[in-house]
């Protein structure tokens, strides 16, 4: 019964192995200058200017979670593209739906301003 799990306990040994061994191979072999300057906190090679817990305005969300809704829509897309000749239509009919209903949403939010930045 446990050399059934022998090739799970060989894939987490692995995986640690290939996810931690080379950051420990780093930090053993790289060079450390550690110094005031290396240290301090930078975004885009600009020095911070306020504080990291700031306001941030509820449409850049929006702007993001509409971005994440329509990759999704791509990645659902690209496999009926694929087979879409073995669907026939059907498949062609329930896709347009979901189109249509993105569609639908996609003009909703731009009616109601989520994409209108102030």
């Amino acid at each position: 019964m446990l050399e059934n799990y022998l090739p799970i306990v060989v894939f987490i040994f692995l995986g640690l192995f290939f996810g931690i061994g080379p950051m420990l191979i780093g930090y053993l072999l790289g060079p450390s200058k550690p110094n005031e300057e290396k240290n301090t906190q930078f975004e885009c090679g600009f020095p911070a200017f306020n504080d990291s817990r700031t306001y941030f305005n509820v449409r850049y969300y929006l702007v993001a979670i509409l971005f994440i809704l329509f990759d999704l829509e791509v990645a659902f897309v690209f496999p009926w593209a694929v087979v879409q000749s073995q669907l026939g239509w059907f498949g062609f009919v329930v896709m347009s739906i979901f189109l249509f209903l993105l569609i639908v949403g996609f003009v909703f939010e731009w009616k109601n301003g989520a994409l209108e930045w102030e």
